[in-house]
């Protein structure tokens, strides 16, 4: 059974998401960013549920002292006015957010598409997805679910994954935010957000030599994003 941290301050929070997810997963509580941490220390985690504002250590804080050393998905709850940080949470590494008030069975199914995705990220690759993709001088290595660029690993949430093997899969396809959203999170894609937007500026951190002019990660106005390997010099 997949273990689960809730940290969030606001107790009546805490016990609706218990109420929806304790028959599914082993969920541990935390009311501050200090307490959240000593459990992650102690517990294997297999994804977290953070608030952004809570006492002695903030959400935002305790995600960048998370992805130090763990790279478990990071799933954030925050207020509608909360808009920037909500950007900043996942410019830091969290895989998704949800603002509050939430209903609960979406929280739910994003915690199990998260999860999935996860196991998917995890689990050893069958033998029809085993073969390893390159362009240019990025390696996707399906086996281990590394990527590489000249042969050193580039460190990637399960989400990034996601999106990096999408669009390597066929390289020069554009694909909508709509069909990235829907391969990725597996799930009905309703309404724009920069989640998506976001994802693709930190993986053109890591895997371009300068993210202002990407070569291999393109965005084609007005329709969407493609990979493609950068032009010889």
């Amino acid at each position: 059974m997949y273990t689960i941290l809730i940290a969030d301050d606001e107790t009546e929070i805490v016990e609706l998401l218990q109420l929806y997810l304790e028959k599914e997963y082993t969920l541990l509580e935390a009311n501050s960013g200090p307490e959240a941490l000593l459990l992650i220390q102690n517990h294997k985690i297999d994804l977290a549920i953070l608030d952004i504002m809570m006492p002695g250590m903030d959400g935002l804080q305790l995600l960048k002292k998370i992805r130090q050393e763990y790279q478990f998905p990071v799933l954030f709850l925050s207020a509608k006015s909360q808009h920037h940080d909500k950007i900043l949470g996942l410019e830091l590494g969290a895989d998704d957010y949800i603002a509050k008030p939430f209903n609960p069975l979406e929280i739910a199914a994003r915690v199990g598409a998260l999860l999935r995705r996860v196991h998917q990220f995890d689990a050893p690759a069958v033998e029809a997805k085993s073969e390893q993709l390159k362009l240019g001088e990025l390696t996707l290595d399906r086996a281990s679910c590394l990527l590489y660029r000249s042969g050193e690993p580039v460190t990637l949430t399960s989400t990034e994954y996601k999106i990096v093997e999408l669009l390597m899969e066929q390289p020069g396809r554009v694909f909508t935010r709509k069909k990235i959203y829907e391969a990725v999170w597996e799930d009905f894609y309703v309404y724009e957000d920069n989640s998506i937007m976001v994802h693709i500026s930190n993986i053109r951190e890591k895997i371009e030599q300068d993210s202002k002019k990407p070569e291999y990660l393109k965005t084609i106005r007005g329709l969407g994003y493609k990979f493609e390997a950068p032009m010889e010099k």
